[in-house]
């Protein structure tokens, strides 16, 4: 909408999407949205120490069942790889939207290197809301795109002056 003037109302037009554990604070940074930065920082690396923790027992039951340092060896370069791969897989998610298909291919990948998307949470959450950046964008497309087509249809074509 716009007013008579033919400048777009802020509140009309494109909504922002709402980022987890930030909702909309991410467009304008209020509402607690650097304690929310901080909170989820600190909760992805908590949560990244327990899953190690959680890991090396794990490591530890391996070898007190003495399956072998063949199985010990790969249970590890297992979880290294699975961690890279859901690191990286993670950190592309922030600036561009995954592919479905390819997401459904990796989950079993994803799950195992849970330890690398934490990780990924947790030096993300550093700089911005983890995703900030292609939100922003993609709102900011969208509030290009909507002012141009208001600009054109701005004014009530009845009030139009006709030319004689």
């Amino acid at each position: 909408m716009s007013d008579e003037n033919g400048t777009p109302d802020p509140a009309a037009g494109p909504r922002p999407e709402p980022i987890r554990f930030f909702g909309t604070t991410w467009v304008d940074h209020t509402d607690g949205y650097t304690a929310r930065r901080i909170g989820v920082a600190v909760g992805a690396l908590v949560a990244a120490a327990v899953s190690c923790l959680v890991l090396r027992f794990a490591y530890q039951g391996l070898q007190i069942a003495a399956v072998g340092s063949l199985v010990t060896v790969l249970m590890v370069v297992m979880f290294a790889i699975c961690s890279a791969l859901a690191f990286r897989n993670t950190w592309d998610g922030f600036t561009r939207r995954p592919d479905p298909a390819r997401q459904a291919s990796l989950r079993g990948l994803l799950t195992i290197g849970f330890v690398g998307s934490l990780l990924a949470y947790f030096f993300r959450a550093l700089t911005e809301a983890p995703g900030e950046k292609l939100h922003r964008e993609e709102y900011e497309t969208a509030r290009e795109q909507y002012e141009k087509r208001t600009k054109r249809r701005s004014g009530n074509p009845s009030k139009k002056r006709r030319r004689a």
